[in-house]
């Protein structure tokens, strides 16, 4: 059974624009390899973080929403864990009203990209 979930995750500043999408491609590609639906994928860009991590005190913020069986969130968490460029993660498993509120704003997300 397919369960919907939410992978959020902050990568080291020090990477450029490519470096930064291609690390969120890895990510993306490990998971459709491994049977996921990628339902979206939102690039915040560079924020600054509440509390310095590593002696950084900004980041690359990333969100993927997918479909996928639990057992591939082990496989997901330890290539965030083996990535050097990732400071922090957390995946988590979405219950029905998160789910909808997550498509609400997806839905938003997508009309204001659509009106600029």
């Amino acid at each position: 059974m397919l369960n919907h979930y939410e992978a959020a995750f902050i990568l080291t500043p020090v990477l450029s624009e490519p470096q930064m999408k291609e690390a969120v491609d890895k990510f993306e590609n490990l998971l459709k390899e491994n049977g996921a639906t990628i339902l979206n994928r939102e690039e915040w860009g560079l924020k600054k973080l509440a509390y310095p991590i590593q002696g950084k005190t900004t980041g690359f913020y990333a969100l993927l929403q997918f479909d996928v069986e639990p057992a591939v969130i082990a496989t997901l968490e330890t290539a965030f864990r083996r990535d050097e460029k990732v400071l922090r993660f957390l995946s988590f498993r979405l219950d029905k009203y998160a789910f909808e509120y997550a498509e609400k704003r997806r839905n938003v997300n997508l009309k204001k990209t659509q009106e600029a």
